[in-house]
């Protein structure tokens, strides 16, 4: 049965009066070659992006995604992470290398984020194709971590769970 269209109005410190549309089921319907290990929620509970990501823009997303959340609304605090070290670019880094579609200003998260909840969009592949060249970097936990070593590169397994990869499974 198709999803009734549900229209989001933004305005948060990045974005005011932008608006898209939620046609898809929240949390399915994705591309075959998109299956992450974790969802937004999740990787929130976890931590990832220092605590600092999404502090002020929650009115767009479920209430329940920020109810474990570990954030900081000050700064980046890499202390919140997973394992517990930076594993991020700043913004501006991003935007210099053009990774950054313009309605989705804070970049592949909140990409994520609003497809997982239904939205479909122009950037939709090349969002996919980016976090499918994540993988490299598990070949790479693979070929020099002991199964279970969570201790072995941890900022390559935090920049995986930034990337929706549940890097304590590889």
């Amino acid at each position: 049965m198709p999803v009734p269209a549900v229209f989001i109005e933004v305005n948060d410190l990045m974005q005011q009066g932008y608006v898209y549309v939620r046609s898809e089921p929240a949390g399915g319907s994705f591309h075959s070659d998109f299956q992450p290990d974790l969802t937004p929620a999740e990787m929130l509970e976890l931590g990832v992006f220092g605590g600092k990501y999404m502090t002020d823009c929650r009115a767009e997303f479920p209430s329940s995604w920020f109810e474990k959340a570990r954030l900081c609304s000050e700064r980046h605090e890499p202390s919140l992470n997973l394992f517990g070290v930076n594993a991020s670019q700043p913004l501006s880094y991003w935007i210099e290398k053009g990774w950054i579609y313009h309605d989705d200003p804070r970049g592949w998260f909140q990409w994520y984020c609003r497809y997982h909840l239904g939205r479909r969009c122009p950037d939709d592949m090349r969002q996919i194709r980016r976090w499918s060249a994540m993988t490299r970097h598990i070949a790479q936990l693979r070929k020099n971590c002991f199964p279970g070593d969570l201790q072995c590169r941890r900022r390559q397994r935090q920049a995986l769970l930034h990337w929706a990869y549940d890097s304590r499974i590889y």
